[in-house]
């Protein structure tokens, strides 16, 4: 196939291209040229930039054919219309990476494509930080307007794996088998309670392979992509980072939901995949039905295997201005003296499974 990558030098983009490389296909990138092109004279990389009103802007892209183009960065309705209408002639397919974050209301589990999705109530609002979701959900309308059957969009959830520059996953990958990225920590870690608290990620490679096989079959429509709900659990989590930080992993403090609020930990990003019940309306955002996905091809490796490989990473990675938003270690200290540890409420399970 011939590809289109809108962006693709950085996390998810990367990992696509290196996999549609793999696959024999040919692939055009188009970035601001600001990061650098890693694979050389194997892609062909155009440069300008997503917004139409700052030069160059789309320029670029006047010309040419091909079978499918990946949107990895694509944030503001005004923006992505402007990429889709102007391809439209000259794509077979455009693939759109949205967000499980469109939902309007997550505070059940179960929501599967058809679940309702936010709208903004300013249309003309593009403050991506304040409304990340509708405005994700209004690319999608605009993409499947433009593009109708043609139209692939995509909801991951937390997206895992090597070159993530969030350190939500690589937190806890660095906390069990290189502590010493994170500072002076203490031998015990603080894990939140319960153990059996649902836990759903996507490894980017597992994601970019599903996006091109779903290219390659000709599939158009929705997709929640990201692991099945309850495959994994906190305890699953926490026994795969054991395993693998073996001599260098700390011991277990499970902490309840109360010593973390006192202590101000920050949800999601202070302690990742960490979100208190009193996020009422994400009750259910980690238990998301992806059956759709599944179905059609979507498949997880193993914790074991990203954790590895997100590991083997992280000690190559240059580990200045990281690490900004994850607990402190003054923080874990004094949640530690506050909150005694407490033995998990269930045994982490030994084995796990991969869909």
């Amino acid at each position: 196939m011939k590809l289109l990558v809108l962006g693709g030098t950085r996390f998810l983009g990367r990992h696509v291209v290196d996999a549609a490389l793999g696959r024999g296909d040919q692939v055009t990138l188009f970035t601001r040229g600001q990061a650098p092109n890693h694979w050389g004279d194997a892609v062909k990389a155009l440069i300008g930039n997503r917004d139409p009103t700052v030069a160059p802007g789309l320029a670029a892209l006047a010309d040419g054919r091909w079978d499918a183009v990946i949107d990895t960065c694509g944030y503001v309705p005004r923006v992505v219309r402007a990429s889709a209408r102007l391809l439209e002639p000259r794509v077979g397919r455009y693939l759109f990476v949205s967000s499980i974050s469109v939902f309007t209301d997550a505070s059940c589990p179960g929501l599967d494509e058809s679940a309702p999705v936010g709208a903004l109530a300013d249309p003309a609002s593009e403050e991506v930080g304040k409304h990340y979701g509708p405005l994700k959900a209004a690319c999608e309308v605009a993409v499947s307007e433009i593009y109708g059957t043609r139209a692939l969009n995509i909801r991951p959830g937390l997206i895992v794996g090597p070159h993530d520059p969030t350190d939500r996953f690589g937190y806890w990958v660095a906390r069990f088998v290189h502590p010493h990225l994170l500072g002076a920590r203490g031998g015990t870690a603080v894990v939140p309670a319960p153990p059996s608290r649902p836990i759903q990620l996507i490894d980017a490679r597992d994601l970019a392979t599903f996006m091109l096989d779903l290219i390659a079959s000709g599939a158009s429509g929705t997709y929640n992509a990201t692991s099945s709900a309850r495959q994994w659990s906190f305890a699953d989590l926490v026994a795969a980072l054991v395993a693998a930080g073996g001599t260098n992993a700390p011991r277990l403090a499970w902490v309840d939901e109360a010593t973390l609020v006192e202590h101000k930990v920050t949800p999601w990003a202070g302690l990742p995949l960490w979100i208190p019940s009193s996020f009422a309306e994400a009750a259910g955002f980690m238990e998301i039905d992806c059956t759709k996905a599944q179905r059609d091809g979507l498949r997880t490796r193993v914790l074991a295997a990203t954790i590895a490989d997100t590991a083997a990473w992280l000690a190559q990675r240059a580990n200045a201005n990281t690490w900004n938003d994850v607990l402190t270690s003054e923080t874990e200290f004094a949640i530690l003296a506050a909150a005694p540890e407490r033995p998990p409420q269930q045994r982490p399970k030994s084995s796990e499974r991969a869909r």
